[in-house]
């Protein structure tokens, strides 16, 4: 019995893992396929992903049913190797009745006791192809909660104190991972505090770059950005992301109310500061125009806003947060000509006296800065 549950729970951990690749494969292909439908219509693609998602579909009912072959096979085997040794217990303790060797009294009490050991045997399998099947499961998760991250802080590195907002990168290097090709090379700005630099680039330049290393959302391969003179690696990455502001041209919203998006910045904020925020972001217009104001659920990602109202939160967000460093990437790029004017003019008044890095392409972004 032991020998079947083994082999069986072996092949059964093997059916599983495969299974749940393919599953990792299908739930990517129908997410893919639902937010690209548009794209999928105006290219008149749908037998093509009719295609693929049967191909996707009968791999994983190959797997499934793979799955539950070897487990329905558990069953009839324990069930033929108990009735084998049941008969053979039978057989071999009636000769030795017949031969006076033992009592029948104490014959019929051993087949009374394996007979209630029967069923527990026979679940053994079932619970080691069980534990299998978890197991497998199990490694996939831990395999990710183990995962050491790439952005690590110094053992009790103390917090980043900022007090002009002085920014300054010195000689610094980067390449994305699993590429050759660096990014950006011997870069060096400096970036006095309070004042705002614009960074103007053909695509592909490194400006995003620049900025997604400035909150350590990756570690520069060489050189070092310092803030106030003080490098950022050698600080907790809680205090230098706190005094951090950013917009972006992916804006990032949440399926919850115009006010929780908004309130994410500061969740401690009062009604007062969201909706002077809001104003500052030439948002509150727009909002009081929605169904339940500030209340309206936005969908996932923002779905029932346009892509100017998406800025804005984003922007209103950032007003919030009320940081001395001020990042923002395309931060205008959806927006019409009257609603660029208002963000434009709450933009002058967010990054007053806040060191500010501007991505954009439009002059009229940028010919305020400092320094481009």
């Amino acid at each position: 019995a032991a020998f079947v549950a083994k082999s069986l729970g072996k092949k059964l951990g093997r059916a599983t893992e495969e299974s749940a690749r393919v599953i990792g494969n299908l739930t990517a292909f129908l997410t893919e396929m639902i937010k690209g439908s548009r794209m999928t219509k105006v290219y008149q693609q749908e037998k093509f992903e009719f295609g693929r998602s049967a191909e996707i579909m009968n791999e994983h009912m190959k797997r499934q049913n793979k799955i539950g072959f070897i487990m329905i096979r558990a069953t009839p085997i324990m069930e033929i190797i108990t009735g084998f040794m049941i008969a053979g217990f039978i057989y071999y303790t009636g000769l030795m009745v017949s031969k006076g060797e033992i009592a029948i009294n104490n014959f019929f009490s051993f087949l009374t006791a394996m007979m209630l050991a029967y069923q527990p045997i026979r679940s053994l399998a079932t619970i080691n192809m069980l534990f299998n099947q978890g197991a497998v499961g199990a490694d996939r998760v831990f395999n990710i909660l183990d995962a050491e991250p790439s952005i690590k802080e110094i053992s009790s590195a103390p917090n980043l104190n900022i007090k002009k907002g002085n920014v300054a990168f010195e000689e610094v290097s980067f390449s994305y991972p699993n590429t050759l090709e660096q990014a950006i090379k011997n870069i060096n700005i400096s970036i006095k505090g309070g004042t705002t630099a614009a960074l103007v680039g053909h695509s592909g330049a490194g400006k995003s770059t620049i900025i997604n290393l400035l909150p350590r959302f990756y570690d520069p391969k060489e050189g070092k950005i310092c803030i106030d003179g003080q490098n950022i690696r050698s600080f907790t990455l809680s205090s230098l992301r706190k005094n951090i502001s950013m917009v972006s041209q992916d804006i990032i919203l949440f399926d919850d109310t115009v006010h929780a998006n908004i309130a994410y910045a500061n969740m401690n904020a009062s009604e007062e500061q969201i909706k002077e925020a809001c104003d500052f972001a030439a948002a509150t217009e727009f909002i009081n125009k929605l169904p339940q104001k500030f209340e309206t659920i936005i969908g996932e990602n923002g779905i029932r806003l346009s892509g100017g109202q998406k800025q804005r939160i984003s922007i209103a967000r950032a007003v919030l947060k009320n940081s001395p460093i001020i990042l923002l990437d395309e931060a205008t790029s959806s927006l019409d000509a009257e609603s660029e004017e208002k963000v434009q003019n709450a933009i002058i008044n967010l990054t007053k006296n806040r060191t500010t890095l501007v991505i954009a392409h439009r002059l009229s972004t940028i010919v305020r800065s400092d320094k481009i």
